[in-house]
């Protein structure tokens, strides 16, 4: 083994992920307690710490359309914590409502990272499929 593998790689999605669940649930732990402050934060929880779920899935997946369908399903809870974070911004049922322009950035870029992916492997797959395992374009 070389010294350079024990190097992290600069970006890792599953520690991205991890982080964003950590502020997600300390965001939902700081919400205020009333009874919309706590259907909220229960939802948001949920949305927002499905993703790192969803992309460690993919990252076992059994194929690429598997691959697809997970990085699919992990976009649409991110797309999901991106409304209740609006949403509990603007209520306000967050006792620092600054705490959520972070967040709401972080999810944003996540969607983007997720989109990204998807098309990546939607692209892999389509030159796959085609004769001799690369891209046939004829004009």
């Amino acid at each position: 083994m070389r010294a350079s593998d024990n190097m992290k790689p600069k970006f890792d999605l599953e520690e991205r992920l991890l982080d964003f669940a950590v502020s997600i649930t300390l965001l939902t732990e700081s919400m205020v307690k009333t009874e919309a402050g706590r259907h909220i934060a229960g939802q948001l929880l949920r949305s927002g710490t499905a993703p790192l779920g969803h992309q460690g899935e993919a990252v076992s997946a059994e194929s690429p359309k598997d691959f697809i369908h997970k990085m699919k399903i992990g976009l649409k809870e991110l797309r999901e914590t991106m409304r209740w974070l609006k949403l509990a911004s603007r209520v306000p049922l967050l006792k620092n409502p600054a705490d959520s322009r972070q967040i709401l950035d972080e999810t944003d870029q996540l969607i983007r990272i997720f989109m990204a992916s998807i098309r990546t492997a939607k692209s892999n797959a389509l030159r796959a499929k085609e004769p001799g395992g690369t891209l046939n374009i004829q004009q």
